[in-house]
């Protein structure tokens, strides 16, 4: 039998999966295996057998790496034995913890411990408290215990601390040298009203395209390469975190406060340091032209989403008597947006209609309500401006032939295409797929069924189809967007691929090259020509080790937010135990339904045995469990009423119990009728691949029951596209 390495990944039911290194198929651990591991741990696995189809099941040969990082869990006082139960439960064995080594915790308190002593076959681990973060109930604690469960990196060194105190609280003479001064042109940042830190400001106006009618559209992004150097403690520090991350009333960012919400944030009236792009966009929304040079800003205001909307609404209402002198450039941005998004439809990016939410929470950091979140006109033109820069960007870095970091989304394996296309053909959707299947196809039939009872479904599973957006040196397009070349350029103080393309066109613009090392060439001609000589193998292997390394990062801090996410969810649930709503399912699987409820945006779980007593078969090609008795059906769209029955806390787990009325039971045999709220083409940039979704839905109402999936697409929509 064959022996292959890779990483421990513990399930709460006491297994375990070996995720092999070579990325081939997990490898089925057993309970007894487990025993002496635990999750993280890197091990060689002997496949030992297969199961009847076709899975392999290992047994552990050696260890290789023991896990390092600190372990969360509640200190707990059982029996006169000292032990701390992990939060997370796959690393399913409680860990001793002798009476000399608690650090004074008290018994419930959240505690990060240090393992003193592996497990074995036949002992349990047994470690140190290291650090008392506090009480359960505290304020914040789901944070605390989700950016060390997660490993997220959230204490800046004292260098990069030191380094920060030392930068100026205002742009200096010396700053401005070499950049053209254009703060004389009215340029606004428009967010949300939340917003600290504002990294991109816009203006537009109009321009005359060869003897057409066209616009200007200047896009200037906060120049946080100006004060973050290669190597320095603060660009170390930087790309360890790869991106900020943002929960409910707080965020972990990439860069000190100094700098993301004071130098680098592009405050009104105050003159600030950027890299503008600078655009001539045609009445077809082609853009036409663009240069990109370093220069100096001043933001003459600071927008909301709600405001701007309002005076696109209405031109001669309060908002825009406010800001007079403004409305015509708005006007103007509010123009260009309408031609780029005819540019995007005639291109064949596909959009989808999504219902998106944000959790509101009360001063102790608890839901207070949770509420869909309305994506105005405003937010819109924000993102067609953004996707307009990243594009031209990702032109000029490909142009030049330079190496970088694009962003790409590549669209279904041909084993997803196969799947996607028995299912349109079981679900009668009359329009399939070519062997290469282009975005304009996805687009075509999301238009063609928008309006179908099951649109919901059929949507979903278009998205699932396609593969995870990530951030690598091969330029291989983005297939949702559809787009030839595109990168990260517009987020730099939240995001590492951002900071590093900056880098890469400040070189350009000076006829170097930029090297991860951070020694640019003097000797390089100003653009490489065409057949010049390919990157050395250890440069190719530098970037694609920072796409990777990247891409990790912002799958941590997804899953970090969906965690606190899930957690905040159980717990404001826990308060309506016993309470009766009306609900929409949103996903069918083998083993039950989940249902999202109207009035509260959460999802939960009815397992199976909720639904009656006789036997349900799911249907995996039209997604939907069938009574064989009765021939109800449940799919995903119907509408259902059920009662809030258990909520685990721990397990990050809402279950539900079907209410029998006959119109529940009506609602879910006719299929599907859900509802569909707000619309964005940058949720494509959350698409996650479907053998993990399947993965994550397998546990039995983990994540996604909670409800999780919904609310994490509203805080990372903005940030995906911008």
């Amino acid at each position: 039998m064959s022996e292959v390495e890779g990483r421990v990944q513990g399930h709460r039911d006491g297994h375990g999966f070996l995720i092999r290194d070579d990325g081939d198929a997990d490898i089925y651990l057993s309970q007894q295996e487990m025993r002496a591991v635990l999750h993280g741990d890197r091990v060689r696995v002997r496949v030992i057998r297969y199961d009847r189809r076709g899975r392999p099941e290992g047994r552990i040969l050696d260890i290789l790496e023991r896990k390092k990082t600190p372990i969360i869990g509640r200190l707990l006082h059982e029996s006169g034995v000292w032990l701390v139960a992990p939060e997370d439960k796959r690393f399913g064995q409680d860990i001793l913890i002798p009476k000399n080594a608690t650090a004074k915790a008290q018994s419930g308190q959240v505690v990060a411990v240090e393992l003193t002593e592996p497990p074995s076959l036949y002992s349990q681990p047994v470690g140190r408290v290291t650090e008392v973060l506090g009480e359960i109930d505290d304020p914040g604690m789901e944070i605390e215990i989700a950016v060390r469960k997660y490993e997220v990196p959230h204490q800046f060194s004292p260098e990069t601390a030191a380094q920060a105190a030392s930068l100026p609280d205002k742009i200096r003479p010396v700053d401005r040298r070499h950049r053209i001064d254009i703060s004389d042109v009215p340029l606004v940042t428009i967010d949300g009203e939340d917003a600290r830190d504002f990294d991109d400001a816009v203006y537009c106006e109009p321009a005359k395209v060869g003897r057409s009618k066209g616009w200007r559209l200047v896009v200037a992004i906060a120049d946080v390469s100006h004060y973050v150097k290669p190597g320095e403690p603060l660009d170390q520090d930087a790309y360890l975190r790869a991106t900020s991350v943002y929960f409910p009333r707080r965020v972990i960012p990439m860069l000190p406060e100094k700098l993301s919400n004071g130098l680098c944030s592009l405050k009104p009236d105050e003159d600030r340091l950027a890299m503008v792009c600078d655009m001539l966009i045609n009445a077809k929304g082609e853009i036409h032209s663009y240069q990109f040079f370093p220069s100096v800003i001043c933001s003459h205001a600071r927008l909301t989403y709600t405001e701007v909307a309002a005076i696109l609404g209405n031109t001669r209402g309060p908002e825009a008597v406010k800001r007079s002198e403004l409305v015509p450039h708005l006007l103007n941005l509010h123009e260009v947006y309408r031609v780029l998004l005819k540019s995007r439809a005639e291109r064949g990016a596909v959009d989808f209609e999504t219902t998106e939410t944000q959790i509101v929470c009360d001063e102790n950091g608890r839901i207070e309500k949770i509420v869909p979140r309305v994506r105005t006109e405003a937010h819109r033109l924000i993102e067609e401006a953004m996707l307009a820069a990243n594009v031209c960007s990702a032109d000029f870095i490909a142009r030049a032939k330079h190496p970088a970091l694009f962003r790409v989304h590549e669209g279904p394996t041909p084993e997803k295409r196969t799947i996607l296309q028995n299912y349109l053909r079981t679900m009668g959707v009359p329009m399939g797929l070519s062997d290469d299947p282009k975005p304009a196809e996805f687009q075509a039939i999301a238009q063609a069924t928008k309006e179908r009872p099951d649109a919901t479904q059929i949507h979903t599973m278009l998205l699932r189809s396609m593969q995870q957006a990530v951030y690598t040196p091969a330029n291989n397009g983005h297939f949702g967007l559809a787009y030839e070349a595109y990168t990260h350029f517009t987020s730099p103080i939240r995001r590492y691929p951002d900071l590093l393309v900056h880098r890469v066109i400040k070189a350009l613009l000076a006829g170097k090259r930029y090297h991860l090392s951070g020694v640019a060439d003097e000797d390089e001609a100003p653009r490489p020509k065409r057949g010049a000589r390919k990157l050395p193998a250890s440069e190719t292997s530098q970037w694609e080790a920072a796409g990777l390394h990247c891409s990790m990062c912002e799958r941590r801090a997804d899953e970090a937010s969906r965690d606190v996410e899930a957690w905040l969810k159980c717990r404001y649930m826990r308060e309506h135990l016993g309470e009766e709503y009306g609900g929409t399912i949103s996903a069918v699987t083998s083993f039950g339904l989940f249902v999202q409820l109207d009035s509260l945006y959460v999802e939960g779980l009815v397992h199976i045995t909720e639904l009656g007593g006789e036997y349900f078969r799911f249907d995996e090609a039209r997604q939907e469990l069938r009574g064989e008795r009765t021939g109800v059906r449940y799919v995903v769209g119907g509408r259902v009423r059920v009662q809030v029955s258990r909520v685990d806390l721990d397990g990050r787990k809402i279950d539900f119990r079907m209410v029998r009325e006959e119109g529940a039971e009506r609602g879910a045999s006719r299929g599907s009728r859900g509802g569909r709220a707000g619309s964005s083409t940058a949720e494509l940039e959350a698409v996650k691949d479907e053998d993990r979704a399947v993965k994550g839905r397998g546990k039995a109402s983990s994540a996604r029951g909670t409800g999780a999936k919904t609310a994490a697409k509203a805080s990372r929509k903005t940030r995906a596209a911008r």
